[in-house]
């Protein structure tokens, strides 16, 4: 092949998350009223001797950024993946994009650059004081006009069972993908009308984002809900010392849970997954609260040293 059109280059997506006070934020590149986008270069195939050290070091260019742990998402290389309006304009030929989870402590803002919660993006994924109203008032009515819409009775039954998986009883909160391919398919997001006209009727759920960025930042959120319970990952996200109630609000705030405060506590003696400073906060108001630290030595203990999320609270408002 030749030619521009037929040209395919590769870059590197990274959905930088860090955690402050009760809020998950991501760090964006905001284009004004072309939207945000995740940080995003390309791979030189020449100098980087891996996928990972090219994104390590153009990331590393923002001195204000330290990334912690990093791990490959998955690539993304649909066709027209790079639309960027509904013109459906982008960069010619093929744009195949690796994507990345990394985390950090959130510290000062690059020029460029923001934190955005990821709330702002995914609203029907925050459980935390309610179920979200927007899924019975908003969501469901719609995704129920989809299935009608379906082709067959064989397809319509298909996307019942879907909705059902996704929105229905028996929230999992490591759906964020499915949830919102589905909202992608039955029209609900902006992204969907990109490349054809829009009428002005239409639900557009949540803030999108460039390109297809939400849906690699729905892919992180995922990829880090279910990382949670088998791998200390919150703890890149803590400071060095932390309260309890600290680390609860960080792990709920990841999770959109709320967790049964007790039962929390319990099972991070229960697991191991701390030690006492012998140190306490000193808090604005209230009493003194006891500082821990990540116990690094529960990593050469058990494979699968996670947050347990056996300590949900159990009936949501």
């Amino acid at each position: 092949m030749s030619g521009a059109a037929n040209a395919v280059s590769i870059g590197l997506s990274a959905a930088i998350v860090a955690v402050e006070g009760e809020q998950p934020s991501v760090l964006v590149v905001s284009h004004g009223s072309a939207g945000d986008a995740l940080p995003f270069g390309p791979f030189d195939p020449i100098h980087d001797r891996t996928l990972e050290s090219g994104l390590r070091k153009w990331v590393g260019e923002q001195p204000e950024v330290d990334l912690g742990y990093t791990e490959q998402l998955y690539t993304f290389g649909d066709l027209g993946r790079h639309r960027s309006s509904a013109r459906g304009q982008g960069p010619a030929g093929r744009v195949v994009s690796v994507g990345y989870l990394a985390l950090t402590r959130q510290g000062r803002e690059a020029p460029g650059t923001q934190w955005r919660g990821w709330y702002h993006y995914f609203p029907w994924e925050d459980w935390r004081d309610a179920k979200p109203a927007m899924i019975d008032q908003v969501i469901m009515p719609a995704l129920r006009k989809f299935a009608r819409a379906a082709p067959s009775a064989e397809i319509a039954e298909q996307r019942r069972e879907r909705i059902n998986i996704c929105f229905g009883e028996g929230w999992d909160e490591e759906r964020v993908l499915e949830r919102y391919e589905l909202l992608y398919e039955a029209g609900l997001v902006e992204e969907f009308h990109r490349g054809a006209s829009k009428s002005d009727s239409a639900i557009c759920l949540g803030t999108a984002m460039q390109f297809d960025h939400r849906r690699i930042l729905a892919t992180a959120i995922a990829r880090l809900r279910g990382k949670l319970k088998y791998r200390p990952v919150v703890f890149e996200l803590m400071a060095p010392t932390f309260t309890l109630l600290e680390l609860q609000r960080a792990v709920e705030a990841l999770a959109g849970l709320r967790l049964h405060k007790q039962n929390f506590r319990r099972l991070m003696n229960e697991q191991g997954l701390v030690e006492g400073t012998g140190k306490f906060s000193i808090p604005v108001r209230g009493r003194p609260a006891e500082l821990f630290r990540f116990r690094r030595g529960v990593l050469r203990e058990r494979p699968a040293p996670g947050v347990r999320m056996g300590a949900r609270r159990s009936r949501l408002a």
